[in-house]
């Protein structure tokens, strides 16, 4: 059984042009550019991509504009955050995605408090998009292993990743301004993991060595 474990724009062109991977278009050319840069297997990919959509339908069918409640899935480990107004609500969100098909685990970082201001969220874009540069900017890791969800300047990193991995991007995330914590969701695999999953031709060289 994999560990999880948990530890406490510029633009949104830029944003998404460094997230290193294409849309995933069920049914299309899409799903095959993410699989070759993703560890998640096809079909979990597509499985995360429906939580996130029948998750954000739940949560406006309970909340309508009385919340602000962001979903993400990653091979169906979800981490919830964003804004409720009582600890009511915030337990209401977690029972409810726990009840979606396909989830296996729900991460519930939901503050319980006023909705965040839009000047808030576009502070937080910038700063992923901050820790998505200097990932890439790193040179031995591999931008496409990671995503990066950033709530009130808390940075939550996500993915498939060996412990030198993830003791790196933490490392680096906590060292750009505008970060205040950093939250770890990985799934811990071993260097031989990664050697099974991604080619070492596909691996940033500075990691190789």
């Amino acid at each position: 059984m994999k560990r999880f474990v948990l530890s406490a724009l510029s633009a949104v062109v830029a944003a998404s042009a460094l997230t290193a991977c294409a849309p995933l278009v069920i049914g299309g050319a899409a799903v095959g550019v993410m699989v070759s840069i993703d560890r998640r297997t096809p079909g979990t990919q597509v499985d995360d991509e429906t939580i996130e959509l029948k998750a954000g339908a739940r949560m406006r069918e309970l909340f309508g504009e009385r919340a602000h409640v962001n979903i993400t899935s990653f091979n169906r480990q979800v981490l919830l955050t964003g804004e409720v107004p009582t600890e009511q609500a915030k337990q209401q969100a977690e029972q409810a995605l726990g009840r979606i098909e396909n989830v296996k685990g729900v991460v519930n970082e939901l503050g319980v408090m006023g909705v965040s201001t839009i000047g808030q969220r576009s502070s937080d874009t910038l700063v992923t998009g901050k820790v998505k540069a200097s990932l890439v900017d790193a040179q031995d890791l591999y931008v496409g292993a990671f995503k990066v969800v950033t709530e009130r300047g808390t940075v939550y990193l996500m993915g498939r990743v060996t412990q030198r991995e993830s003791d790196r991007a933490t490392q680096i995330t906590r060292t750009i301004s505008g970060v205040q914590r950093v939250v770890r969701i990985f799934e811990l695999i071993s260097e031989d993991e990664l050697r099974q999953l991604v080619p070492s031709q596909a691996r940033p060289a500075a990691a190789k060595q």
